[in-house]
């Protein structure tokens, strides 16, 4: 997180840091995929393991 998105841009209030990391956040858990999931999002891939439980 801090690398992704903290280091790389300037904040000019409490407000707009706090929006970027929730913007960043969702992007994580439900855009960004994952090799290691199998090409899934964190989200898509939660989702496919309790529909096979």
């Amino acid at each position: 997180l801090k690398s992704e998105c903290f280091y790389l841009r300037e904040f000019r209030s409490v407000s707009a840091l706090r929006k970027a990391v929730e913007d960043y956040i969702h992007y994580y858990n439900n855009e960004r995929i994952s090799l290691k999931l199998k090409g899934l999002s964190p989200v898509e891939y939660r989702t496919q393991a309790l529909r096979a439980a």
